[in-house]
């Protein structure tokens, strides 16, 4: 019985829009700083040494847009699976450079939300896990306040 009861509350539709807000949240604030920073985040970037030099600038410059594109696009419920599936790629992604770097025994920041971090750590690769954990439970379970299915509906009683 108590199962049943706390398998309901976690799959509820509301856990999943509060996650929705707060991982959306998440991305658009970790893309503020990289935005008007982009030069300090390239430097964050290359510490990783993951991908190629030539690509640094355009991945300096053009993730913090991709990130604030998909945390709004989350938000506010317009093809939010389409960008919970995005979020949860860059987390994987993320997650993988830092257990890289972890296993090499880098002693780098992060870069998620500033440039003067604390040096990654196993913390770092576990919070990134949560967060893809969520990530998932939004994807199955996030039915409510979408603003495509107010412009669908709208449609519809038109033709």
């Amino acid at each position: 019985m108590t199962q049943t009861w706390l398998i309901r509350l976690l799959t509820h539709e509301y856990v999943a829009l509060a996650l929705r807000f707060y991982i959306g949240g998440l991305f658009i604030y970790a893309s503020m700083y990289k935005i008007g920073y982009a030069a300090e985040f390239a430097e964050t970037i290359a510490s990783y040494r993951l991908v190629p030099y030539w690509a640094v600038n355009f991945l300096a410059v053009f993730m913090p847009w991709f990130e604030l594109v998909c945390g709004v696009l989350l938000i506010v419920g317009f093809r939010a699976k389409s960008a919970v599936v995005l979020i949860g790629g860059m987390l994987v992604f993320f997650t993988a450079a830092v257990v890289i770097n972890l296993l090499r025994d880098s002693p780098i920041p992060c870069g998620c939300f500033s440039s003067v971090e604390d040096p990654i750590s196993w913390w770092t690769a576990v919070r990134d896990l949560v967060w893809g954990a969520m990530t998932v439970h939004i994807y199955f379970f996030d039915k409510i306040l979408h603003l495509e299915n107010h412009f669908t509906s709208r449609i519809q009683k038109i033709a």
